[in-house]
């Protein structure tokens, strides 16, 4: 029997896609904690995603799960539908850019190919949303992108922030207040060892900002060459 595509389902295959562009493949705690669920929880749901002629996921106890080529279709289509909701609702309705992570969320699931189509015509064909994240494109391909963790740079390099993680509203509008935005400019001047603070220099400002460890991680930069 096939797994019925749900909303939970595409939730769940959204995660794992996004958990496992680095990391080979992802765990059930680490599948639970970005979902907001229970470990058991998770187990369940993966052992469904399992079943049937073309299975959602491959799961192997102790090494954690990756998506199927299938199970990475349907990610991708949904992820390509929310991020052009996004675009579409910073660019042309004006939602500032911490507002429109929610709202897209509620809309990637219903929206029809039609309407996903028309809207990315409208908007010429965007390669990334507002927080720099890639949209897929009609053929399910993600444009190439190279991003380094804003925490790996080291004192004296210069890079551009390119994307910034989208889920947490309160933390967008303080990177905004602070312009720390895809196309800004910044230089590390010092990184503590002690407490992982990072000394950072903005582009076009006077004064140096200090960032946490956890708002570092959630910045990814292209590190430009000297």
């Amino acid at each position: 029997m096939e797994t019925i595509i749900t909303q939970s389902v595409q939730d769940y295959l959204k995660i794992i896609y996004d958990l496992t562009r680095s990391d080979a493949r992802a765990s059930t705690n680490e599948i639970a904690e970005a979902m907001g669920v229970k470990p058991a929880s998770v187990t369940g749901m993966i052992q469904k995603m399992t079943h049937g002629e073309s299975p959602l996921v491959d799961y192997q106890k102790h090494q954690g799960v990756v998506l199927t080529q299938h199970g990475e279709k349907i990610a991708l289509e949904v992820i390509r539908h929310h991020r052009l909701l996004e675009t579409y609702l910073h660019e042309t309705l004006g939602f500032n850019w911490d507002a429109v992570h929610d709202e897209a969320c509620r809309m990637e699931h219903v929206i029809s190919e039609e309407f996903e189509e028309r809207i990315d015509q409208a908007l010429g064909n965007p390669t990334f949303d507002p927080h720099g994240d890639p949209i897929p494109d009609h053929d399910l391909i993600m444009p190439p992108h190279t991003t380094t963790s804003l925490e790996k740079l080291q004192p004296g390099q210069q890079a551009t922030i390119q994307r910034v993680r989208d889920r947490d509203a309160d933390l967008l509008r303080y990177l905004a207040k602070h312009s720390l935005i895809p196309g800004t400019n910044v230089t590390l001047l010092e990184h503590s060892p002690f407490d992982g603070n990072l000394s950072l220099q903005i582009a076009n400002q006077e004064q140096a900002i200090v960032l946490g460890p956890g708002v570092a991680g959630q910045i990814f930069v292209e590190i430009k060459a000297k």
